[in-house]
């Protein structure tokens, strides 16, 4: 692949995103303006707006990724991510814009009148938006890597300035226009590759059917083991190899591998046969660490299957930066229109990469060896059609992969730059604001610099169990139900939320290893931390029915009365 069209594909994006950003600046003038875009934003914009934040690194690399490596029932991530958009429309959009907040903390504030529930909910907002972020900017890292042979903290480092300089500058007006432009941009970016793609695959006598047959080398293709891994063999299989295999160390020497398990020594390589066999990769080193190819899944898969289903559904109404979007409505109406439209279009996009990752398992299926399936959108251009038509599709899809990173990392910072300078700094004011952009993108930033971390449709998939814990229970029943107090939504989020969250650290520390039984219930946790959460808050609720905040029906009759009449409403 030639580097040089990646990297101007790359830049140009880059360009064309602080360009319509500087847009939004010349039209921000307030406060509001920086928050909710003085609350204007019509149904078209922000809906286009809402899916270019919502499609991220996990939609526009790590579907394909997860396709790959696990085949078909990984679909319901994109099932799910869409859906999330259904309940959000049905319980939630119209209700949280009428009631005036800013962010999720001030919904909290004014429906509890509780400072002590706001920070709570603060603390959430920030936890998920930064365990959010920090997928962006390693997808980030490893498209310039993939495509380059940059560093792989470069591409984070150039998206978190971007963001930084964007977001700082003219708020939740530029990101509209910013988010809005990306949206076509990386529908684009998927679309127009995969007609060639295609056309390639069907021209090319390749299998029809990606999933029924096991996996093959269709040509002798070398793999570079990045990271030890263990090799499970269901029979014989002839392999060239460079490094060490079962801690016996080889040069360039014709092995047949016994059926069974092998071990992989890091920097191994391992040159297969045209028409052997892919075989099934363990992680040793950290693939261990992924949900997705965990061993606890393949032992109880319904159970991995109700508990991704439940975290994406209802964690898409919890995420901050989905959420503050709604708030730039002009009303609740105008908000239930912009969900409506928000799931079409994502639900046009989540065709596309499914089929990347069918054709990734039948052009790169070395990819499931070298613990970088992620990177199948960025390579099959190349792999499929070459030349320079590859490299020009391959650009293509690597400015929408910046697009990705680029726009739903706007929407994070935003949202935890709106926390950070509401409850943190002790300032409201622009110029706080502007210093809350750059310590809500700072910490991610180092987290991503320092360490390595999950595929990246995982790690979102672990932000959606959180917020799905913590925030859908407070949103529902705060909306819904009229006896919710203050020490029952502060436990709610603190034992579901928290619980969650516990989970989720848990598993990216790879405890307790594969094939435990707690491995599943940490590596899948909303299937419990969700009702677990929805249950303590309505248990201490009833228990304190006395903390009950005086003027609940006012509030909840501003939530779910029209504009027009909530003048007729006493105060």
């Amino acid at each position: 692949m030639n580097s040089s069209y990646a990297i101007a594909a790359v830049a140009l994006v880059v360009v064309a995103t602080v360009l319509v950003g500087a847009f939004g600046l010349r039209i921000s003038r307030t406060t509001s303006d920086f928050y909710v875009a003085s609350r204007t934003v019509g149904p078209r914009l922000n809906a286009a707006a809402i899916s270019g934040e919502y499609l991220s690194a996990a939609s526009f690399l790590g579907i394909a990724g997860l396709v790959l490596v696990q085949g078909p029932d990984m679909l319901w991530y994109p099932v799910g991510y869409t859906a999330g958009y259904l309940v959000l429309l049905l319980f939630v959009a119209a209700p949280l814009r009428r009631s005036g907040a800013y962010t999720l903390p001030d919904f909290a504030e004014a429906r509890l009148a509780s400072q002590a529930v706001r920070r709570l909910a603060g603390a959430f907002v920030v936890g998920v938006g930064w365990l959010y972020l920090l997928p962006q900017l390693q997808g980030a890292g490893l498209t310039l890597t993939v495509l380059t042979g940059a560093p792989d903290w470069l591409g984070g480092v150039i998206v978190a300035v971007v963001v930084t300089a964007i977001v700082a500058a003219g708020g939740m007006r530029s990101i509209t226009f910013v988010q809005a432009f990306q949206y076509w941009l990386k529908l684009t970016a998927l679309l127009v590759p995969a007609l060639f793609l295609v056309l390639a695959w069907q021209s090319d006598g390749a299998p029809r059917h990606a999933f029924d047959e096991p996996a093959t080398f269709r040509e002798q293709r070398a793999v570079l083991v990045d990271d030890g891994i263990d090799l499970k063999l269901d029979r014989p299989l002839p392999v060239t190899v460079t490094g060490t295999v079962d801690g016996r160390t080889h040069t360039d020497a014709r092995l047949t591998l016994p059926a069974g398990t092998h071990h992989i020594e890091r920097g191994t390589r391992l040159t297969f046969a045209a028409g052997a066999p892919v075989p099934r990769a363990g992680g040793s080193g950290g693939g261990d660490l992924s949900p997705s190819q965990a061993e606890s899944r393949q032992e109880r898969p319904l159970y991995a299957t109700y508990g991704l289903i439940l975290a994406t559904f209802l964690g898409t109404m919890g995420l901050p930066h989905v959420v503050v979007r709604f708030y730039t409505s002009p009303h609740g109406v105008a908000a239930r229109r912009t969900t409506v439209a928000v799931l079409g279009l994502i639900g046009a996009f989540y065709l596309l990469p499914p089929l990347y990752g069918a054709l990734g398992r039948l052009y790169a299926p070395e990819l499931t060896l070298t613990g970088d399936p992620d990177a199948a959108v960025l390579l099959l251009p190349d792999r499929m059609i070459g030349g320079v038509g590859g490299d020009l599709l391959g650009a293509l899809v690597a400015g929408g992969a910046f697009a990705a990173f680029l726009s739903t990392a706007s929407g994070l910072t935003m949202a935890v730059a709106g926390v950070l300078t509401q409850d943190v700094l002790p300032s409201r004011g622009v110029r706080h604001f502007r210093l809350g952009t750059v310590l809500a993108m700072a910490v991610p930033l180092a987290a991503s610099v320092l360490v390595g971390g999950l595929p990246v449709a995982d790690a979102v998939g672990l932000a959606f169990a959180v917020s799905a814990s913590s925030f859908c229970p407070l949103l529902v029943l705060g909306i819904w139900w009229r006896r919710l107090t203050p020490p029952g939504a502060a436990a709610g989020m603190l034992v579901g939320g928290g619980s969650a969250l516990l989970a989720v650290a848990a598993t990216m520390a790879g405890y307790p290893g594969e094939g435990a039984a707690l491995h599943a219930l940490l590596a899948w946790p909303a299937l419990w931390s969700v009702p677990l959460g929805f249950l303590t808050m309505i248990l201490v609720s009833l228990a304190t029915p006395g903390r009950v905040p005086p003027g609940t029906g006012a509030i909840l009759a501003r939530f779910h009365l029209p504009e027009e009449l909530r003048t007729e409403v006493p105060a």
